[in-house]
């Protein structure tokens, strides 16, 4: 899958849903516009893209006059086959990962945990390298190489004309990971995080290893925000194998309620920082 096929998925998920509020059949919609039966199924399920202006036709059928909302969905439509810079990657990059990156692109606002790495966005080269043969364990050095250049290309969203927000709660235990680089790639590495906590579109927060039970404890995720609306957010769960996206509106509001708990539970700003100090300092 490319990364046309995230945003076409992310515009027919919310037509289904605009569909199923009317109570309308897929067989009633193709008949009001004298389309093939299929062409709007095909629509809903991302596997054929859509045309602004039969965007802007279902939308009216819909009832949808929200203008922000329909400029938004119309813009996704128009950018549906927008190719991006990760598919000369796509020799190395599963298509879950391909979908994270194009959402990522897109997204305004990253709210995520991390319970055993440091998050993507903040990782040095040579700390990525360390990590991505440690935990993909079956590429080779050189698809190693190609995948750490894939995260440090990501890191773009942070500096570019409208960058990224990121809010990143980290597990303490993670910063204390010895790489198998040693002390000074993991010295760097912490260096890097105190560095980008200087950007005033980044705030780093530390779990500490004496917290007790929060819904970090679960595993790791991040809340992907889009220039949309709060209810078009994404949330990314992953694991060793697979990754598992959730869009229906209560599940992202149980993980924004997740997040604010554990932002409650980290240590303060000012208290996260001076301990990424104290560590790279004990490194040194």
């Amino acid at each position: 899958m490319g990364a046309p096929t995230v945003r076409r998925r992310r515009l027919g998920a919310e037509l289904r849903r605009l569909r199923e509020q009317q109570r309308l059949t897929t067989d009633h919609v193709a008949k009001q516009f004298g389309w093939h039966n299929a062409k709007v199924s095909r629509i809903e399920t991302g596997r054929s893209a859509a045309r602004p202006g039969d965007v802007q036709s279902l939308l009216d059928l819909y009832g949808m006059h929200d203008e922000p909302k329909r400029r938004a969905l119309v813009a996704l439509a128009r950018n549906g086959n927008r190719r991006g810079w990760w598919q000369t990657y796509s020799d190395v990059l599963t298509s879950a990962y391909t979908d994270f990156i194009s959402l990522e692109s897109d997204a305004t606002v990253m709210r995520t945990y991390e319970c055993g790495l440091v998050p993507g966005l903040f990782q040095t080269a040579a700390y990525a390298r360390d990590i991505i043969a440690g935990i993909n364990m079956t590429e080779t050095s050189a698809e190693v190489d190609r995948l750490a250049e894939v995260r440090q290309a990501r890191q773009a969203v942070l500096t570019r004309p409208k960058p990224l927000e990121v809010w990143a709660v980290v597990d303490e235990g993670a910063l204390r990971t010895r790489t198998t680089g040693g002390a000074r790639v993991m010295s760097d590495q912490l260096r890097r995080m105190l560095d980008l906590s200087a950007l005033p579109n980044v705030t780093i927060q530390v779990m500490p290893q004496a917290a007790g039970p929060h819904p970090g404890r679960s595993g790791a995720f991040a809340i992907l925000g889009f220039p949309e609306r709060h209810d078009m957010d994404v949330v990314l769960v992953e694991n060793l194998t697979n990754a598992l996206y959730m869009e229906e509106q209560h599940e992202v509001d149980r993980y924004a309620a997740a997040f604010q708990r554990i932002v409650a539970d980290a240590l303060s700003l000012d208290a996260s920082l001076h301990l990424i100090r104290q560590l790279k300092d004990e490194l040194q």
